[in-house]
């Protein structure tokens, strides 16, 4: 067992063995590749840098870090517009210049444009309240990119199609009654990009048939059933198989915090794994939560569910408390992942979520089974972490002042012991903070902080 122990310790330091200045050379190496193999690994390489310098407070690691992973996601064609966002914030410190990622190019007629694109669109209609592009062949899944962006900065909302194909005309503005603004264009020479832009947030959803691509914006007379199966069509193949376990913390005997106004954390954090079981199963995920009612659980029990149910993500959700004069000052939305922490504030958070099974194992106990840990899953859960506080931040600041990045953080919680998946312990804001409180037991804000959570989870996939 001892040796066991020092093998799989040593595979765990294997990770950090590279300096950040070795991994980021190797990454430059890759980034400069034409293969996209090696662009991936790029890619991965950097996500792991910006990790280590979140980890450790390194700004310069993260400007770095932060510009690979824009670079490289822009010739994979993933969407990396929240890491660019990032660094725009902090460029004085940087020379880099922001992608114009959110904008359409404005192509002139006359421009000459070196075509590389296997394909070309050759119409573009309204036909019975939808929008279609028809192009001269078979459209492949693999040539169509969509996301959504936000500009906190005037409010707007973007919807992009970017599309491996090229325009036979030059560029052309859609109307739309309702739209404020449709634009389709060529991007660079093996990209078209069609932008949605509106003041108010719309219901997209397309199908890709054949040689077309038709998109619904908005609502319409057809049935929201025949809609539903539009957007089924599209986003089922990327998600058959995954499963997700959500864990409500706390439970029956367990009351967990216990707040403002007495709000109990083990009520909050169920209705909040109800609403994002809801959002995930509409989306095509199969979802198991390890209570659905006021039950109590052992914390080794709730993995274990997971592991015997092949998950692939397990998402832990708590709220967080604090007690005395700070309980008015301390708010703010946290994701953790298992790991030994060097940090005093996220060992004092995992102490408070672990003490209701402190029996299990003492502390040197846990201390030697956390150098077990496979550094493949730390890795995975750390970047969860990372898109599930991005998703909850994203998608709160849309409709609500005032909301705090507590960060991402490593620590060690037995609720995440044992699990055979990425696991993330999430802290959905202060139950002991007046105001946080009053927001984490309203439905509206529950919606939507659950909402940001499945669109974190969304990210996790699509970029991983």
């Amino acid at each position: 067992m001892l040796r066991l122990l020092v093998i799989t310790l040593a595979l765990f330091l294997t990770l950090y063995a590279q300096s950040d200045t070795e991994l980021l050379q190797r990454a430059d190496k890759f980034l400069k590749s034409s293969s996209k193999t090696d662009q991936f690994r790029a890619y991965n390489d950097y996500k792991n840098l910006y990790l280590r310098a979140l980890m450790d407070g390194n700004d310069k690691l993260r400007q770095s870090a932060l510009y690979g992973i824009v670079q490289s996601g822009e010739k994979l064609r993933i969407d990396v517009s929240q890491y660019a966002d990032e660094l725009e914030k902090i460029k004085p410190k940087t020379s880099y210049k922001a992608p114009k990622s959110k904008d359409i190019p404005q192509t002139k007629s006359s421009q000459n444009i070196s075509v590389t694109a296997s394909h070309k669109l050759k119409s573009i209609r309204w036909k019975e309240s939808r929008l279609v592009l028809k192009f001269d062949k078979e459209l492949l899944s693999k040539q169509l990119n969509y996301f959504t962006l936000y500009d906190t900065k005037n409010k707007r909302y973007r919807y992009i199609f970017d599309i491996h194909a090229s325009m036979l005309t030059h560029s052309q503005n859609l109307r739309k009654k309702g739209i404020d603004r449709i634009k389709i264009a060529q991007f660079n020479p093996d990209t078209l990009r069609l932008v949605i832009e509106n003041s108010k947030e719309l219901d997209v959803s397309f199908l890709q048939e054949s040689d077309q691509l038709r998109i619904k914006i908005g609502d319409d007379e057809e049935s929201l059933s025949e809609v539903s199966t539009i957007a089924q069509k599209y986003t089922a193949p990327s998600k058959k198989g995954k499963v997700i376990v959500i864990d409500a913390g706390h439970g029956g005997k367990d009351p967990g915090a216990i707040g403002y106004k007495k709000y109990r954390e083990k009520i909050v954090v169920l209705q909040i794994a109800q609403e994002l079981k809801t959002i995930l199963k509409s989306r095509g995920y199969k979802v198991y939560m390890t209570r659905n009612k006021d039950k109590f659980l052992k914390l080794r029990e709730r993995t274990q569910y997971a592991n015997k149910k092949g998950a692939d993500l397990f998402i832990s959700i708590h709220a967080n408390a604090v007690g005395g004069k700070t309980a008015k000052k301390a708010y703010g939305v946290e994701c953790y992942f298992l790991d030994k922490s060097r940090s005093s504030r996220a060992k004092k958070v995992a102490a408070q979520e672990n003490s209701a099974d402190m029996s299990e194992m003492d502390f040197y106990g846990k201390e030697s089974f956390l150098h077990t840990l496979s550094s493949h899953n730390i890795i995975a859960a750390n970047k969860l972490a990372i898109d599930l506080q991005r998703g909850m931040l994203n998608s709160l600041r849309k409709s609500y002042k005032d909301i705090k990045d507590g960060g991402v953080r490593p620590a060690p919680f037995w609720v995440l012991v044992g699990a055979q998946m990425p696991a993330v312990l999430v802290e959905v804001g202060f139950i002991t903070h007046p105001m946080e409180a009053k927001r984490l037991v309203d439905k509206t804000y529950q919606k939507k902080l659950a909402l940001g959570l499945a669109n974190g989870v969304e990210r996790y996939f699509l970029n991983n």
